[in-house]
């Protein structure tokens, strides 16, 4: 009788459990210290712990990996906004999220950079369907009587927020939590 050892084939034969899910997770941690032009869909392979060919089957190619990262950043901030606003009260929750985007930004400077600067869908982030959307919306519709004020509205404090967290990443102005609650004063501003 001869035996054969499975062992070897059971390895070959294994399958990650949710590898898209692992691959983002994998990225994600890169973009806390590298910039976007560096992650490697092989070293994400590897740090996934399969096959270089297997991240093709979840991302075409680095542009799609990108854009799922960059997917993923922008729940992230939405969920930070979120936080933001149920620890406020409600006339200073919108305030709140926009600290919150700046915070989120200064914390996470190469995951802002991809989710604002080389992401194709940018625009989605204000205007799409995500909780960061939503949330910036729902403000606007509160305040706007008419769809173009809102579409100005959501543009102005999107501006407002997003120019702070480049000013500040850019070190034109100080990384200060007081500068960044005086500047963003929606008693002083949207006067709608």
């Amino acid at each position: 009788m001869i035996t054969v050892s499975t062992s070897k084939i059971a390895e070959r034969a294994y399958h990650h459990g949710d590898l898209r899910s692992a691959l983002i997770a994998a990225g994600m941690k890169v973009l806390q210290t590298s910039a976007p032009g560096d992650i490697s869909l092989r070293q994400l392979a590897r740090d996934a712990g399969v096959s270089p060919t297997a991240v093709y089957r979840h991302f075409p190619d680095k542009n799609a990996l990108l854009s799922a990262l960059a997917a993923e950043g922008i729940e992230e901030m939405a969920r930070w906004q979120q936080e933001a606003a149920h620890k406020a009260t409600p006339e200073t929750a919108f305030a709140a999220t926009g600290r919150a985007y700046v915070r989120w930004g200064l914390a996470n400077p190469a995951m802002f950079r991809l989710v604002f600067g080389q992401c194709s869908e940018v625009g989605r982030s204000v205007f799409g369907d995500n909780t960061a959307a939503h949330l910036l919306r729902r403000f606007a519709q509160d305040r706007s009587a008419s769809d173009e004020d809102v579409q100005t509205f959501m543009l102005q404090a999107w501006s407002l927020v997003h120019g702070l967290t480049m000013l500040i990443l850019d070190g034109q102005l100080p990384n200060d939590d007081v500068l960044i609650d005086r500047v963003i004063d929606t008693t002083a501003l949207f006067r709608i």
